[in-house]
């Protein structure tokens, strides 16, 4: 799926999905803009095995942000009475700092979540993000995500993460 989007500010970009030839630019994007860094091979798998639901932002032709999710059975993280549900987890979004507040990654979550939905037939959706990421967790909220538990000392330096979830409609 591609679909070309603009924001307010007359930039623009595309939003598409995953290509094996687009690892390298994921990987330069989360090793510049994450401290949480995976290896060659988990790209792979995860284009791989969720491709429909993996994307990248483009801005002139270079990749300038991504969502690496994939697709869990699991308990629910919403509902109040324990049963097994299938749901999306977003386990790395980036956009690369000189492009982030033009609504990229927005597009990115939303396209993702979409693919969840209509693709993996997940019911919810959740991730992790840190307690000090004002401006992650703002988005993931107008976006319907509720703050469930925190998980103390989640990240590799020490800090909480905010264990966030919706539902996908």
């Amino acid at each position: 799926m591609e679909q070309a989007t603009s924001n307010k500010s007359t930039n623009s970009f595309l939003i598409r999905n995953a290509r094996m030839d687009d690892i390298d630019d994921i990987i330069m994007i989360n090793r510049l803009s994450l401290p949480e860094n995976y290896p060659y091979y988990f790209f792979v798998d995860h284009i791989k095995d969720y491709g429909k639901a993996f994307y990248v932002a483009e801005v002139n032709g270079d990749v300038v942000g991504y969502i690496m999710p994939r697709i869990e059975l699991g308990f629910s993280n919403l509902k109040n009475l324990p049963s097994l549900v299938k749901k999306g987890h977003v386990v790395s979004i980036a956009v690369l700092e000189a492009y982030r507040n033009r609504g990229i990654g927005t597009a990115l979550l939303k396209a993702s979540m979409k693919s969840m939905k209509e693709d993996y037939g997940a019911e919810e959706v959740y991730l992790e993000v840190r307690v000090s990421n004002y401006p992650a967790i703002s988005v993931y909220e107008k976006l319907g995500f509720m703050k469930i538990k925190v998980l103390k000392h989640y990240y590799a330096d020490g800090e909480d993460a905010y264990l966030m979830a919706t539902y996908l409609t």
